[in-house]
């Protein structure tokens, strides 16, 4: 993963400027916008993967602040688009307390300038490989009670971890948040891929030097073991609590929500 303190090479994609690129931004290079479009063409599903996993973080970050829950540490953010964490959040809930967190720098930059005079609101470069670093920040200690509940949001960043790291850092993050606290997991998946898809889509996630991880639906369930999973569970996420949804979508990512007892 890239680090946070290096200048930005634009000759090499990046996920989070791809993901920009794929949901209409503009803050993207030659580099990600030829991977992308890479991508579109070996997936037809590709492109509105980006548009559904949005989506799916709007809906549950909206369930999160409807459940009680005020605080959201948003890790992997991404690059700052409409209807971001903390408008999802403090429309339901004023006082809400967001903290984004991101490794890329153009995300950092981006966001901070967005975020300015924002109040309740913060962004911080991080690492979730690194999530003690994450916890001891300043900033996160400063605007988030780690006596109150707390939403992990880690949506379509997983997939970018490698499996022997995991589970260790969704656990660490699990173990540090109180009662009432809750998890938020999107994540790619090739259940319903073909081969030559999933070996494509590999080839251009190496080749940006972030490999990607296309998990089954038991290992994306796994990520929320020991806490209590809101219905339906875990799922496609263009079906999670969305009453709209075409009963034919495949599945390309799973999404779900769950409540430490």
């Amino acid at each position: 993963m890239d680090d946070p303190d290096v200048a930005l090479d634009i000759r090499k994609p990046n996920p989070a400027r791809m993901y920009d690129y794929a949901l209409g931004g503009k803050d993207s290079f030659a580099a990600d916008r030829e991977a992308a479009e890479r991508l579109f063409r070996m997936s037809p599903d590709a492109k509105t993967a980006a548009l559904d996993n949005r989506s799916f973080l709007r809906r549950a970050v909206a369930f999160c602040a409807a459940s009680d829950v005020g605080q959201f540490l948003d890790i992997g953010s991404g690059l700052p688009t409409a209807q971001n964490t903390h408008e999802v959040a403090q429309e339901l809930r004023s006082n809400a307390r967001v903290v984004y967190v991101d490794n890329d720098p153009m995300v950092q930059a981006h966001a901070t300038a967005l975020l300015s005079g924002s109040p309740g609101v913060a962004a911080i470069s991080g690492d979730l490989q690194n999530p003690r670093d994450i916890l001891e920040n300043p900033a996160v200690q400063s605007l988030l009670d780690f006596s109150r509940p707390i939403a992990v949001v880690l949506v379509a960043i997983l997939h970018f971890v490698p499996d022997r790291l995991c589970y260790e850092v969704v656990d660490y993050l699990k173990q540090a948040v109180p009662r009432g606290s809750c998890l938020v997991v999107s994540h790619a998946t090739a259940d319903d891929a073909t081969v030559m898809e999933v070996s494509e889509v590999e080839q251009v996630y190496d080749a940006a030097g972030v490999p990607i991880a296309l998990r089954t639906e038991d290992q994306v369930s796994a990520f929320f073991d020991g806490f209590r999973l809101a219905e339906p569970g875990v799922v496609n996420m263009v079906a999670w609590r969305n009453p709209n949804t075409p009963h034919a979508r495949r599945v390309i990512g799973y999404g779900g929500v769950a409540f430490k007892p």
